[in-house]
């Protein structure tokens, strides 16, 4: 997939512990045979460390930099110490076809809302951003499609199928 402009951005989103990372990391795998570039960006609700303190970038943190990097022949870690950018952590991933946030129920993008049974009984976003319910549940919404939490390969076809509508707009 090339991409045409900015990355289409999905939130995935639905309360604490109703599958969101698994059902991401389910996904990527047929992303990544389908030839779209993927970033995930993932809220955390409490704080973190942002690097383990006995690690050289931990202790350059410890000690007062206001962020470090980290590279090797394959990967790049960043850390900085300043309030969380949102739009400016998309702009990080401008070869990426889409970038996926988990979280950000709150949030104006557009969304997948995950209801797992026995975690949550109810839709918590705004239906106004929803795409999809995706749910193990009977749980429906007047006009948005239900898809199955079971079903990781149905997820991330109806996203590349989002991905297409947009990209052919």
């Amino acid at each position: 997939m090339s991409v045409a402009s900015k990355p289409t951005v999905v939130a995935v989103s639905g309360v604490k512990n109703s599958g969101k990372t698994t059902l991401i990391t389910a996904m990527l795998p047929y992303f990544h045979r389908a030839g779209v570039q993927v970033a995930v960006i993932k809220h955390d609700g409490h704080t973190f460390p942002p690097d383990p303190p006995n690690t050289d970038t931990g202790r350059y943190l410890q000690a007062g930099a206001m962020g470090a990097a980290i590279y090797d022949g394959e990967t790049t870690k960043v850390i900085w110490r300043q309030t969380p950018d949102l739009p400016g952590l998309l702009e990080l991933f401008p070869q990426a076809d889409l970038i996926l946030l988990e979280g950000g129920k709150h949030s104006p993008w557009p969304k997948l809302e995950l209801v797992r049974a026995g975690n949550s009984a109810q839709s918590v976003c705004d239906p106004a951003t929803l795409l999809a319910l995706v749910t193990d549940t009977t749980l429906c919404l007047p006009g948005i499609p239900t898809l199955s939490l079971n079903d990781p390969a149905g997820v991330a076809d109806f996203l590349m199928k989002y991905l297409e509508r947009g990209r052919s707009t």
